[in-house]
């Protein structure tokens, strides 16, 4: 190794941050959000936040991505043909962004995701990953518990420390088989996980420690470009916003046609107040908007709410009304707020990812988002698509 690179991890540190150098577009200080104050939320270790650095990274080509939760056979066996049929589906419809975890499938989405994605130019796509969750193969693995449906060697090890997050992002790297990520989100500390093996509450606060910081180093040196939470509640995500600077959340099963009232009241006031914004995920609730029989995600998600089954039948029928595909109204709804800098769907095969990829081309009749504003079906106060200039 070179000389002053003592063992792998700095090797590829510095790696990385050449790779990064050579071919990151600046990363400066942008013009910051309206009601962005530069520098707010700094936690310890951390660097004042450059408004807007997140926003530079989903150029138009980046606002629409494949979410990896599928393809890590979450809900049903997905092979690999399948897997990367759906992959190539998405790159030919023009999907750049590309969302994935070590968690999902334990290894397996990234494994599939890295075996396309590392055939495809670098600089071509936008990649993000989570940390947090780290993988150890064993014979003895538990995989089967927390993923029936795939076939994963590896446990599970939680670990939102400093040296966690560094171990995580280099083991995505090696199953990916890419040499970086852009953007990173520390997963899932969240009151919704019952895997962690401490309250919540706890686990954020050695994140606070080990992980935001690490993160905001390594955005700092360009190792990746941005950092910030990936969960499906709003608390820990008001948190981070608050006490330490992370530049994009990924705000998921938060945002739909179904529920949206408290991360527009709550959320989003604090997001933009310290100028950052979401990638936002299951617009569909994990496939229950466009028919699936489940809502959200965990061992409970057949136990469907009286109350979302009425709603989803109020919002199909305005949807008949007007001639509209419900899942494409879905999809554009939740990708409609000025703080959406993204939105990723899942899909498992070829047909999904080019629907969900035709949806965000076609047109929803503003009659449509002003009738479900008169039967209460969405808030008032929800920002709707606009319509496409001919």
């Amino acid at each position: 190794m070179p000389q002053g690179i003592k063992n792998r991890r700095d090797f590829l540190a510095m790696a990385a941050t050449s790779a990064g150098a050579g071919m990151l577009p600046s990363l400066g200080a942008a013009a910051p959000a309206a009601g962005a104050a530069e520098g707010q939320g700094s936690g310890a270790g951390s660097s004042p936040r450059q408004a807007g650095r997140a926003k530079q990274l989903f150029k138009p080509e980046y606002r629409f991505g494949l979410g990896g939760v599928p393809i890590g056979n979450e809900f049903e066996v997905v092979t690999d043909a399948d897997a990367y049929k759906t992959l190539e589906a998405s790159w030919a419809a023009g999907v750049r962004y590309y969302d994935v975890s070590p968690w999902y499938g334990l290894g397996s989405a990234e494994r599939r995701f890295g075996n396309f994605l590392h055939n495809q130019p670098r600089d071509s796509y936008l990649l993000s990953s989570k940390v947090g969750k780290l993988l150890k193969a064993s014979p003895n693995n538990k995989s089967k518990e927390l993923f029936p449906f795939a076939n994963s060697p590896n446990n599970l090890v939680f670990d939102y420390t400093a040296d966690g997050v560094r171990r995580s992002i280099e083991d995505s790297l090696q199953r990916l088989g890419v040499d970086h990520i852009d953007v990173v989100f520390v997963h899932d500390i969240s009151p919704d996980n019952k895997y962690l093996p401490r309250p919540w509450q706890e686990e954020f606060e050695i994140a606070k420690k080990g992980a935001f910081p690490a993160l905001s180093r390594m955005r700092d040196e360009r190792i990746i470009k941005a950092w910030g939470i990936g969960v499906n509640t709003p608390e820990p995500i008001i948190r981070v916003i608050q006490e330490s600077d992370p530049d994009v959340c990924l705000l998921a099963s938060q945002y739909s046609l179904i529920d949206h009232k408290t991360a527009l009241d709550k959320v989003f006031p604090v997001a933009r107040q310290h100028g950052v914004g979401f990638v936002v995920g299951s617009a569909l609730n994990a496939g229950f908007i466009s028919g699936s029989p489940r809502y959200n995600y965990g061992d409970e998600r057949w136990k469907i709410p009286p109350e979302h089954i009425a709603k989803r039948d109020k919002l199909r029928a305005v949807a008949n009304q007007f001639g509209v595909d419900l899942r494409t109204a879905a999809l554009q709804f939740s990708a409609a707020p000025d703080l959406a800098y993204a939105l990723i769907v899942g899909a498992h095969t070829e047909a999904q990812a080019l629907a969900n990829a035709s949806s965000m081309k076609d047109t929803v009749p503003p009659a449509f988002w002003a009738e479900l504003k008169r039967q209460g079906l969405i808030e008032q106060n929800a920002p709707v698509p606009q319509a496409k200039q001919a």
